[in-house]
């Protein structure tokens, strides 16, 4: 009985650093996540004010002479 009990306890215990690995591994994940979306975010913007940018300048400049 009592070494069935030591080896819960011994399987508890591994279980929690276990636990506790993964947690920080899942921490770091999110924080990954959290930064390339904050990356994305900032990039989409950029394209769309490269995107706005561009269809000024085609509507300011002249239409080709052939025209």
């Amino acid at each position: 009985m009592n070494d069935d009990i030591i080896e819960l306890q011994t399987r508890i215990a591994f279980q929690d650093g276990v636990i506790e690995q993964l947690n920080q591994v899942v921490t770091k994940q999110q924080n990954q996540i959290d930064r390339l979306q904050r990356q994305l975010d900032k990039l989409g913007g950029q394209v769309e004010t490269l995107q706005h940018d561009q269809l000024m300048r085609q509507a300011d400049e002249p239409p080709p002479p052939h025209y």
